[in-house]
Order: structure tokens, then sequence, then C-alpha cells
């Protein structure tokens, strides 16, 4: 029996699948790899990137921040405060927040920086790089319908 897979931020749902055979998710201790037929079991997200194949290999890369995994009867919701397709990061204003986050944290001198914060603007920046990045580096899958007419 394949996994059901719900995504859930405070705003919306942003994802939901039934035909999942796998989710690799970011845990607090690090890198998760859901089956089908996984133990339950609850516990931390850290931001990074999560990845889910479907049975027919389509896969989807998302970019995660913080949040909670749950594991139950062959269910895996991701309760997050944000999480964002690869398809639908915005690259240059990524880079931008990347910049903005690499200047603050060179301007270490100042009183006015909360260093903890620049840091984990910098992390949520290079994560959306490297999610975006992915679904450029990803293979095109062939066509199973017929050839486009001319």
């Amino acid at each position: 029996m394949p996994l059901t897979v719900e995504i859930v931020t405070p705003e919306h749902v942003v994802y939901t699948e039934d035909g999942v055979r796998l989710v690799k998710a970011p845990g607090a201790m690090g890198e998760l790899g859901i089956l089908p037929h996984h133990a339950a079991f609850v516990t931390t997200l850290q931001p990074g990137e999560l990845r889910i194949v479907k049975e027919s290999g389509d896969e989807t890369v998302l970019a995660v921040t913080s949040g909670f995994l749950e594991v139950r009867d062959d269910r895996v919701v991701i309760l997050t405060d944000a999480a964002e397709r690869a398809e639908e990061i915005d690259i240059a204003r990524a880079e931008e927040a990347r910049r903005r986050a690499q200047e603050r944290l060179q301007a270490r001198d100042t009183a006015e920086v909360d260093l903890a914060r620049a840091e984990a603007s910098l992390r949520r920046a290079a994560i959306r790089l490297r999610v975006a990045e992915s679904r450029r580096r990803r293979p095109q899958r062939p066509s199973t319908g017929p050839p486009p007419v001319e």
C-alpha cells in the first residue's frame, strides 16, 4: 500500500497526494527516508529539502522550514511554517535574500546585527536556491502520450 502525503502550512494545504512510495525529509537528527509500512513516529523538521517520489517515478521537491512530521498508518503529515515547490521559487528573490544575509553577517561588528537571524536567513535562501537548482538539473521524463502534431 503506498503512502498518502499531506503538507500543511498555517495559511493552507500546500501538497496532498496518494500513491507515494518514498518521502525524504530533513529531520532534526538528519535526513529521514519514509517508505510504506513505516513505524509510527513524530519528529521535528529542520529547514531543508523535502523530496516526494510517487509510484510512477515522478518526483516533487520542496523547500521547507522548521516544523513537524508525523507518520501513522501509511500517512505522512508535515506541518511546517513554510513550504515552496521548486517551480514556485523566485530565484532572483532568493539570491537577493542570500546577498542581504551575507552582508549582515559580514557587518558582525555592528551591534544592530542579529547574527542568529542573519544565519537563519542565509540558510533559508541557500535551501531555496538548492531546491530551485535541483529542478533545473532533473532530467525530463519522456512523454508517454502521442507525439505532438506539427
